[in-house]
């Protein structure tokens, strides 16, 4: 992977190095406020690294973190890390049974829960060797309390490139969903390519989404370059853009439905947004009309990011591709990243050309190991080093990638394919809706119908007829939706995703 085994240092080795460069500036800045310093931090994580290494959690020991948005969740999962262990994020979001099957199915040997989630705790636990608590608790050992006492020695050789630093889980509400390999060379490659795109101020970064997903990423790469990390419970739009103005944030990481939200309150216009250097977003469609709205409220700050957790970053676009557009005015995802490979390719595995619709395949050195104990499914996803996406997409002339959904959320309709992604960025444009969300139901004979849930903007009241005609007239008959329901907000999934399932059932069912 790039790295000799024998001189393998893991992101995390290299995280303890930069924290011991400036040991006294304040690094971590905990929701509650409370300033941590760089050497305050290295030694805790030296500490618990250690502690957790006389326990015997080492090379192949999966350790499970059952956190929030804290302190205590980074120094977790640095120590475990450090000490060889390979890691577990269990989401907000996902209901307590399923945690705990998901942590028998990677044998998850030690569970660590900080102080936000004492609850799920007591429901998860029972079927785990060991759980351990981040500061006091009245269920488990204080592990933070017995490792104070020992002394912050420096750990390190003790993972190579090819260990798991981490198995992701993706989607799978119910059931147990499949676990991402991720090795510690891969994910040191990405952070070294990250730390060398860096400005010459380091970054102070926001983390308002969950740090069990893609902010506790940004949260490493920061403080790799020397930053720090303001931290809070969760997206509360205002709270947001006060902690921006007051703790003078220069990056952040957010979904597009959170952006828009935050594009939506009234305190926008008379918050100093002047530190912004970088808002990074990605995960679902983004919609031209509302992106272009976000560039001239933030300015040119908007960084978009196109991947998914088999294959991590993948594209990336800058404020200026805002114009970059493909067929009916969708945005680009971006450019393939350095030392990343895209091809669009049909069933039969023939590369298309620029305009042609197909699927998106990757490859690259940041790709996953192959899925957990699921050998079947990682030759069918990861083939010759190549990751068969599952999103239908096409590249333009000059490499720009436009994704237009993922296979398997097309809804088949009488007559064609509808991409609901393709008619939300259409709705979107709409002046009557502010946010939307498109998915396919069937009826009694299997027909699927395309349905639209929509916030209205304020004082608006679009009826199905005003949609109707207005997509029939752009995109023609076979996407104008069949059912209309005006709703208060768009219910967001664990990943902050729009949680169309949850839609179904609530209107449809």
């Amino acid at each position: 992977m790039g790295h000799s085994e024998a001189g393998f240092r893991s992101y995390v080795e290299v995280l303890m190095d930069a924290l011991g460069a400036e040991p006294a500036r304040g690094v971590v800045t905990t929701a509650e406020g409370r300033v941590i310093g760089a050497a305050e931090l290295r030694d805790q994580v030296l500490r618990l690294a250690g502690d957790l290494a006389d326990r015997g959690v080492g090379r192949g020991t999966t350790v499970g973190l059952l956190t929030g948005n804290t302190a205590e969740a980074l120094t977790a999962r640095y120590a475990a890390n450090l000490a060889g262990a390979r890691v577990v994020s269990l989401y907000e979001g996902m209901s307590p049974p399923v945690m705990a099957r998901l942590l028998e199915s990677v044998d998850c040997a030690l569970l660590l829960v900080d102080d936000q989630r004492h609850g799920t705790a007591q429901e998860v636990s029972p079927g785990i060797p060991e759980t351990l608590s981040l500061g006091p608790s009245g269920f488990a050992e204080d592990v933070l309390a017995r490792a104070a006492h020992r002394p912050a020695r420096p750990m390190s050789g003790l993972v190579r490139p090819d260990d798991d630093w981490c198995i992701r889980h993706t989607g799978g509400t119910t059931g147990v969903p499949k676990g991402i390999r991720m090795s510690h060379g891969s994910y040191r490659l990405g952070t070294d390519r990250w730390a060398a795109d860096a400005g010459t101020t380091p970054p102070r970064y926001l983390a308002c989404t969950a740090l069990a997903h893609l902010a506790g990423i940004f949260a490493d790469m920061a403080l790799l370059q020397g930053g720090s990390v303001v931290l809070r419970h969760g997206f509360e739009p205002g709270d947001v853009l006060a902690v921006i103005e007051r703790e003078r944030i220069t990056d952040t990481w957010l979904l597009p439905p959170l952006l828009y939200r935050l594009l939506d309150h009234p305190d926008l216009p008379g918050t100093d947004l002047s530190s912004l250097r970088r808002i990074s977003y990605g995960g679902t469609a983004a919609s031209p009309a509302r992106m272009r709205q976000a560039a001239k409220a933030l300015g040119p700050v908007l960084y978009g990011l196109y991947g998914q957790a088999e294959a991590q970053h993948i594209t990336a676009s800058g404020p200026g591709d805002l114009e970059v557009t493909g067929a009916g005015g969708q945005l680009t995802v971006g450019r393939a990243l350095p030392g990343v490979e895209v091809a669009v390719r049909d069933a039969d595995g023939t590369t298309l050309p620029p305009g042609r619709w197909g699927e998106v395949q990757v490859r690259s050195p940041y790709v996953m190991s192959g899925y957990w104990k699921q050998p079947e499914l990682t030759a069918e996803v990861l083939r010759d080093g190549w990751v068969h996406t599952g999103d239908v997409g096409y590249l333009d002339e000059d490499g720009y990638l436009y994704i237009v959904d993922r296979i398997k959320d097309m809804i088949v309709v009488v007559g064609g394919h509808v991409y609901p992604a393709e008619l939300e960025e259409l709705l979107l444009s709409h002046p009557d809706v502010a946010r939307c969300a498109v998915y396919g139901v069937q009826d009694e004979e299997s027909v699927e119908h395309v349905h639209a849930a929509v916030v209205p903007a304020p004082g608006r009241r679009p009826s199905l007829e005003d949609l109707r005609d207005f997509v029939t007239t752009r995109k023609g008959r076979l996407y104008a939706p069949d059912a209309l329901h005006l709703v208060p907000e768009i219910p967001l999934t664990a990943a902050g995703k729009p949680d169309k399932k949850l839609l179904r059932s609530r209107l449809s069912g």
